[in-house]
């Protein structure tokens, strides 16, 4: 049974508990302490139970007969004290964590270093990447140098995903016509998986995509092999690329039209995008949604 299981277990990998990024550890460190936490409960149980199996086991002459016997106060106390303890230490452990790690704040070390910006577009079955800043996109692979944090701004342009990269932590759901936040960072370099963590349909499973955290120097490299791609993206490209697709290749873009990804979620939305700065809905062009309504 053991040999079995450890031939299951053979093929996976524990990237959530391998951490290659601050908000990553911190969600670590989290599931590791309340996992001890609740193991003083379980572990006294366990024993307990084969301790009481053996003492009060029917050839066990000399062990205490108490056939009244219905209640005990201490044993009341302590079966009801330290779990409702643990319960509110993690209670308290919990709500901190989340609060600190909030995917929509920006991460601390953004006081410091200047954050990339990345807007990320689940399609059918496949991810969108775009780089605003640099003008350029990319299709199953993103990249992002060590040591800077990465704002993404997220959406879907069909039903609701769940963008995820174990390694660097935290999950936060696409979804048509809303636009979600998040903020992480890689501390380590490396090729990690992302994925999509929401069932999506028949492509679903191969609906992974590829980060790669990277110096700054070969991030640099890494735009401008990019940009010397000979695809752009733009209104009449796009429909194209939006199109269902199963186990989609990499795709480099050498430039996207500006406002993309805000005609993307306002096509749901009618008509309007939430400005990110004032947290107010807003008209995008009426010219960029015409452009995104050929796709329908």
């Amino acid at each position: 049974m053991s040999l079995s299981s450890a031939a299951l277990l053979a093929g996976c990998t524990w990237d959530t508990l391998d951490p290659k990024g601050v908000v990553g550890a911190q969600e670590k460190s989290l599931i590791l302490t309340s996992t001890y936490a609740m193991l003083l409960v379980v572990i006294p149980v366990c024993i307990l139970t084969l301790l009481f199996a053996w003492q009060y086991r029917q050839s066990n002459t000399s062990a205490e007969y108490l056939p009244k016997w219905s209640h005990s106060n201490k044993i009341e106390v302590i079966i009801w004290a330290i779990p409702s303890l643990i319960i509110l230490f993690l209670a308290v452990l919990t709500y901190q964590t989340c609060h600190s790690l909030d995917p929509y704040k920006p991460l601390e070390a953004e006081a410091n270093v200047k954050p990339i910006h990345v807007d990320v577009v689940a399609l059918d079955w496949k991810w969108l990447f775009i780089y605003p800043d640099e003008g350029i996109a990319t299709v199953n692979q993103m990249a992002m140098p060590v040591n800077t944090p990465v704002d993404f701004r997220i959406t879907s342009d069909s039903v609701m995903n769940s963008f995820f990269i174990p390694q660097l932590g935290t999950m936060i759901y696409a979804m048509a016509g809303m636009q979600t936040q998040l903020h992480l960072i890689a501390n380590e370099a490396g090729d990690f998986q992302g994925e999509s963590s929401n069932f999506s349909g028949k492509g679903f499973s191969d609906m992974r995509f590829r980060a790669l955290a990277m110096p700054a120097d070969q991030y640099s490299a890494w735009v401008e092999k990019v940009k010397a791609s000979s695809e752009q993206l733009d209104s009449a490209s796009y429909p194209k690329l939006a199109a269902p697709s199963e186990a989609n290749p990499v795709e480099y873009f050498s430039h996207v039209d500006a406002g993309l990804f805000d005609a993307i979620v306002a096509k749901y939305n009618d008509g309007m995008v939430m400005d990110k700065s004032t947290g107010k809905m807003l008209h995008v062009q009426q010219s960029a949604m015409s452009d995104m309504n050929m796709k329908e």
